[in-house]
């Protein structure tokens, strides 16, 4: 009786076995495909609550101490309104710090839903919050590790939005997209998601181009050009910057924080976008 099922059982096992792979192959694939659909469901819902741009950044081969469990990210940035970087050619306004508020605040709604979309979805996910020029709290909880010795984090949302091909980094150490010029804000998702990427954005477009370095109260841009492996203390000094923002801001507004803003209206990216914006009346 035993030999006589032996056979039928075995070869059941072995059809087992063999779908069992066959369904492993297909999921892989699909798990891709998903990847896409995902990632498009979220770009669309982003932008339905006011993100204007969004990318996807494989950071598989960022430094292993920054949080290698997430190896994907997802840079958000909206967009300063024009009529605000049209007044801060001289110096920032009180009208300019309220918009850095309402765009912190707008992108750190647009992270937590991200992260909320993606939890909910059955993936990890976090956020970060959108990079405060005093309060850097939240933005340490959430794991950046950010050093106020030094100005940085170990993960900075330019290095996730150039990963993502949003943009470059200027000479004045802010993200640069042909779109928008440098009048955006940034926030950061990362997640276990596999997120489909593209190339990394690895070249300066500024090229000769010195005019936020001619702009700058603080002369904290040496002019060089960004590279990706190029330490940002080799072309920008963030400490004249914040030094010299701080006591621009007080002397123009009254207001005792570190925010100035001529580098963004002094870069020909965004005049040309603040002209097409003037020009089409969107």
């Amino acid at each position: 009786m035993a030999s006589s099922t032996s056979a039928p059982v075995a070869f059941l096992w072995l059809t087992f076995v063999e779908m069992t792979a066959r369904i492993k192959q297909l999921s892989d694939g699909l798990w891709r495909l998903l990847g896409v659909s995902l990632a498009e469901e979220l770009r669309a819902i982003l932008h339905a609550n006011g993100a204007d741009m969004v990318g996807f950044a494989n950071l598989q081969h960022i430094s292993p101490d920054v949080l290698s469990y997430l190896p994907f990210g997802i840079s958000i940035a909206v967009a300063l309104r024009p009529h605000i970087i049209l007044q801060i050619r001289e110096g920032p306004t009180k009208e300019y710090f309220a918009e850095y508020g309402r765009v912190n605040n707008l992108l750190n709604m647009l992270g937590e839903l991200a992260a909320r979309f993606l939890t909910e979805k059955g993936h990890k996910a976090l956020w970060f919050a959108a990079t405060h020029a005093k309060k850097q709290s939240t933005y340490l909880r959430a794991g950046s590790g950010y050093d106020p010795r030094a100005l940085s984090t170990r993960l900075p949302h330019k290095t996730v939005a150039t990963r993502a091909r949003l943009g470059w980094i200027g000479k004045c150490a802010l993200l640069v997209t042909e779109t928008y010029g440098s009048a955006i804000r940034l926030t950061t998702v990362l997640t276990d998601a596999m997120l489909p990427s593209g190339d990394s954005q690895d070249i300066s477009l500024c090229g000769d181009c010195a005019s936020c370095v001619m702009a700058c109260p603080g002369h904290a841009p040496s002019g060089k050009n960004w590279q990706p492996d190029l330490p940002r203390g080799d072309f920008f000094d963030a400490f004249a910057c914040q030094r010299a923002a701080k006591q621009v801001m007080t002397k123009r507004t009254g207001i005792d924080y570190p925010l100035c803003g001529i580098c963004i209206a002094a870069c020909p990216w965004t005049q040309r976008y603040i002209t097409t914006i003037d020009r089409t009346g969107t």
